[in-house]
């Protein structure tokens, strides 16, 4: 997948997700996906290349960047719990929403219970929480 469909893919399953916001906090080169104002997307080009930045837990991170170069830790971001994707052959639409909608749910399950827009623990996993 290349890098512009790349950051397409992530930003149509970032807009599906309940409560999701897009913003540019940082200028119009910054897009910048919320919930309930915590950051879970962030998408820029970094010199010339189109890169989408996610929240990821920890040792998944790291698993997904030894096994994929398209992978690298987050870009200007924490290197632990951040994660960068580019384009490449091995990055495919599956994986990208599945890493998007993890990161959403990562951000949702540290949200005070009351302002959760779905239960980070069944959210698609076939029972999808009221919208």
């Amino acid at each position: 997948m290349d890098g512009p469909t790349l950051q397409k893919t992530a930003a149509d399953c970032a807009e599906e997700l309940p409560g999701a916001q897009l913003e540019h906090p940082f200028g119009p080169d910054w897009e910048v996906f919320k919930v309930r104002g915590k950051v879970f997307m962030l998408m820029t080009d970094v010199p010339g290349r189109p890169v989408v930045i996610l929240k990821a837990d920890p040792g998944e991170a790291l698993a997904l960047q030894e096994h994929n170069s398209h992978i690298t830790p987050g870009y200007h971001m924490n290197k632990k719990h951040w994660i960068t994707l580019e384009g490449g052959d091995s990055i495919g639409k599956e994986l990208v929403r599945e890493l998007v909608t993890d990161s959403y749910l990562l951000v949702v399950a540290h949200l005070p219970k009351a302002q959760q827009p779905v239960d980070p623990h069944t959210y698609g996993n076939g029972t999808r929480a009221a919208q």
